[in-house]
């Protein structure tokens, strides 16, 4: 059994469910000015309240468990990542602080109003920032780091972390069309729309733009037809999602607009796999040179065999205590 290639799915399928979990959590504070009256953004925060600091356990899974597991891939996305990672935890720091503290005060209302929009905004920047840097590959020389201080800030970076804000933020406007009604059910309505053209847009031209990064990543795609056909299914299919976010939309449904951008969420994802598999950073440091070893992988299974379904069924339990619609008034600070 190849225990590292087995690790690499745990730490993967870790990131996905952090992106998408605490994607939405994050977009619902990036569409927080544009919700009009305070009382319809008191309603948008009692949808995350209860379930965001849940969804946010995959962030420490997917980092500790990157750094446990494969410490080399750890020691070299660190140093080239840092001043991103750092402003995204300080971010994430005062969007939970705005949390707590925005139903204790009125008259300090806006600042953590401003608090819990900036946190979330600069978090998801900063974590297209870290994702574009890793694809457009970092520079490695002797198993160390070898790149600049602002080899993270490229033409490239900066696009995907506009990517990941709007696509953060069309997760975020499907998820108060499923969970809200009245004012903030239709304000998110209107902009799930503007956000899926944004987003679809966004994937396009990063997809595009990544098969001409690395020579590897166009091969992986376009060196022959029969590559192509292989690997044809993940744009289909994410055209498929896509009409039925529209489809939905215009229908007027509430729940299926947020399961179609998990599907598109998910379709990226598996490109991004497409592109990287054997590398864990692009261009050439693969699974298994930067994992640790065997017996290590073996040894923190076993926690991670306890600990991965036991956080899946909590965060299943308080999706399905609160499931239902959040109502104008009702909440779980109120």
């Amino acid at each position: 059994m190849d225990f590292a290639v087995l690790w690499a799915f745990l730490i993967a399928f870790a990131v996905f469910a952090y992106v998408v979990l605490d994607g939405f959590d994050l977009g619902t504070g990036i569409l927080f000015p544009f919700l009009g009256r305070h009382e319809s953004r008191d309603t948008a925060m009692n949808s995350v309240a209860p379930i965001w600091d849940g969804n946010e356990t995959w962030l420490v899974l997917g980092g500790g468990g990157l750094f446990a597991v494969f410490p080399l891939a750890y020691a070299i996305i660190m140093p080239a990542l840092y001043a991103p990672i750092i402003a995204m935890l300080l971010a994430l720091i005062f969007r939970g602080v705005a949390f707590e503290y925005r139903f204790k005060t009125v008259r300090g209302r806006w600042m953590w109003d401003v608090s819990f929009f900036t946190g979330s905004l600069v978090a998801a920047f900063c974590q297209g920032l870290a994702l574009g840097t890793l694809v457009q590959g970092i520079e490695v020389s002797n198993r160390a780091y070898a790149g600049g201080w602002f080899d993270w800030l490229t033409p490239f970076s900066l696009m995907t972390g506009v990517s990941v804000v709007a696509g953060y933020a069309l997760l975020g406007a499907t998820w108060l069309v499923m969970k809200t009604e009245g004012d903030v059910h239709d304000i998110a309505r209107r902009y799930a729309y503007v956000l899926a053209g944004a987003t679809l847009a966004a994937i396009g031209i990063v997809s595009l733009w990544m098969a001409y990064l690395q020579p590897e990543f166009y091969t992986r795609w376009f060196s022959s037809t029969a590559q192509f056909a292989s690997v044809a299914w993940v744009p289909l299919l994410l055209l498929v999602f896509a009409f039925s976010l529209f489809q939905s939309l215009i229908a007027g449904r509430h729940h299926r607009p947020f399961f179609s951008v998990l599907g598109l969420f998910l379709l990226c994802f598996v490109g991004l796999g497409i592109n990287f598999y054997p590398n864990i950073i692009p261009p050439d440091v693969t699974i298994w040179q930067a994992a640790a070893p065997e017996s290590s992988l073996i040894f923190l299974l076993v926690g991670a065999a306890v600990l991965i379904p036991a956080i899946l069924i909590y965060t299943g339990f308080a999706y399905w205590i609160f499931r239902g619609k959040v109502r104008e008034g009702e909440g779980y600070h109120h």
